[in-house]
């Protein structure tokens, strides 16, 4: 219970420090670089139970109702819904290697979630905001360029930093549970008596 709080907390923290550098104009290039998909997948694949769906889907509210508010946006905008429905589909994605999970499975694994959060966030965009025609040049400006309103970075540039922050994360993720399983086995080797 201890670790899932701690990686809610150090998510959020992350999300919302990178959220302020961003919106004041010094760290453009943290946009969509975030732990969130890591979590996702990893949490999904590692987690007990209770916790694969409930600590990143947790982080990931937490931390929007925060930056909402930050922001001066209403605290539940219609644009969350693609986030989460991507998220899930991540989670879904874990679920699926949880018995094989491993850096071999879970880094192509990555590559995937990435590619399913661009789309089906740019997609959910283009459906939900009237700033795109509602047409196959609209889905492919969704896709690839965006809003001008929104920003001066294109969506592919978001898509690659999505790449590189979930191929990143998911990287210390595994470390870090591979350290954890190894402290794990020496501690309890450590702990067995000794032969006289």
């Amino acid at each position: 219970m201890i670790p899932a709080l701690i990686l809610i907390l150090s998510a959020v923290a992350y999300r919302i420090a990178a959220g302020l550098l961003i919106h004041s104009g010094t760290a453009l290039w943290l946009s969509n670089f975030a732990p969130l998909a890591a979590i996702a997948l990893c949490g999904a694949a590692y987690f007990p139970a209770k916790f694969k769906f409930t600590v990143p889907l947790g982080a990931l509210f937490v931390s929007d109702l925060i930056l909402n508010y930050i922001y001066g946006a209403p605290l539940l905008q219609a644009q969350m819904l693609g986030h989460y429905i991507a998220f899930f589909l991540i989670g879904l994605l874990g679920l699926a290697i949880q018995d094989r999970a491993s850096l071999k499975t879970l880094l192509p694994a990555s590559i995937l979630g990435s590619t399913i959060f661009y789309l089906v966030v740019n997609t959910f965009s283009w459906l939900s905001e009237p700033g795109y025609a509602k047409n196959f040049a609209g889905l492919i400006q969704a896709q690839t360029v965006g809003l001008s309103q929104y920003s001066a970075t294109p969506t592919w540039m978001f898509f690659r930093n999505t790449l590189l922050s979930d191929l990143f994360f998911t990287l210390l993720f595994v470390a870090c549970m591979n350290f954890g399983r190894r402290t794990s086995r020496t501690r309890a080797g450590e702990a067995l008596p000794r032969a006289a």
